[in-house]
Order: structure tokens, then sequence, then C-alpha cells
């Protein structure tokens, strides 16, 4: 996740739909772009979309993993910074420019700049938009929340984290993600 600076307002909903600005949000009806990306969020945020790709493959579970497309969620449209989407949800909806809907898991890599109170509200927005599963990754704390409906789970330096609904079996170590 990176900081968001407000640009505009003149953008509509339909026209951002079909045609998402990149690196861009709207949130609470204004176009915000993201910002704060560093290269250790970026390492972060290209190593989880590998991990996940490489497991969906390997697995023989399908579906695709992405960074930074936009999805639609109750109240906003957002750009997961990694994000994971089943195949039956590919063969539906894998050529729109903008998810209708909050993906089944999404990861937001945290930099210095966020604000705590507004990732873990935008993870409650994501899990109330259809999303079963995200992953709040900070990489100073060198810590990972898996969140779900029921649960948040608390992954530290030494742990291996998992996935809980969608990618199961999925794991990886958190030092290795956060080195």
């Amino acid at each position: 996740m990176v900081t968001a600076t407000i640009i505009s307002d003149n953008l509509a909903l339909e026209e951002f739909v079909t045609e998402p600005p990149d690196n861009m949000e709207l949130v609470d009806g204004q176009l915000v772009e993201k910002n704060g990306m560093t290269l250790k969020t970026g390492k972060i945020q290209l190593s989880l979309g590998d991990a996940w790709k490489n497991y969906k493959d390997s697995s023989g579970q399908g579906g695709e993993a992405y960074v930074e497309v936009p999805c639609c969620t109750n109240r906003q449209i957002r750009r997961p910074d990694v994000a994971y989407l089943t195949p039956e949800l590919v063969a539906q909806f894998g050529n729109l420019a903008t998810l209708p809907q909050s993906f089944p898991l999404v990861a937001e890599i945290v930099s210095p700049t966020d604000i705590a109170e507004d990732v873990f509200l935008k993870a409650q927005e994501y899990l109330e938009s259809s999303c079963q599963e995200v992953w709040l990754v900070f990489p100073e704390s060198r810590l990972i929340f898996v969140m779900t409906q029921n649960q948040i789970l608390t992954f530290r330096s030494g742990d291996t984290a998992s996935s809980q609904q969608i990618l199961i079996g999925f794991n990886i170590d958190v030092d290795r993600l956060l080195a």
C-alpha cells in the first residue's frame, strides 16, 4: 500500500472502470494517486506476486496473480498491491479493465508513510466486498497480518506465513519475503 495524494474529482465512475488511469484509485469520489513506493516495497510486491503465481501454477490450482490492477469494492475503486483471481473468476471477468468486485485474495505492502488505521480500514473494506483473505505486509516491522472474516493471524520474523482460505497450502518464510 502506498500513500494517496488527491489529484482530481472530475472523473466519472464509468470512465474510471472502462479506462482506469495508471497508479490511481477512486476513493470517496476523488481520484487519488498511489505514491510512496520504495525499492524495498516494490521488491516485496514482486516477490509475493511471483510466489503466488508460482504456487497457483505448481499446485494446479490455476487462476491468475496480478499486481496493481483495479477492482471495485462496495465503496471505492482500489488497486491492491498484489491480488489473486480464481480460475472461475478469470473465466468470468478476466478480460475487463477493472474487476467489478474485490479479488478473493489481496495483499497490501505497507510503506513507511502509511497510517496503520487506514491500512486496516482498507483491509476491512476488501473483506466487506467479497474478498476472503487479505495480507497486510509490514516490511519495517517484519510482520505479516493475514485477515479473513473470522480471524487475524500474525506472522513474525522466523515464522512461515500461510494462506488461510484461497491459495490453500501456500506458505512463505517471512524472512525470505521481507529480505
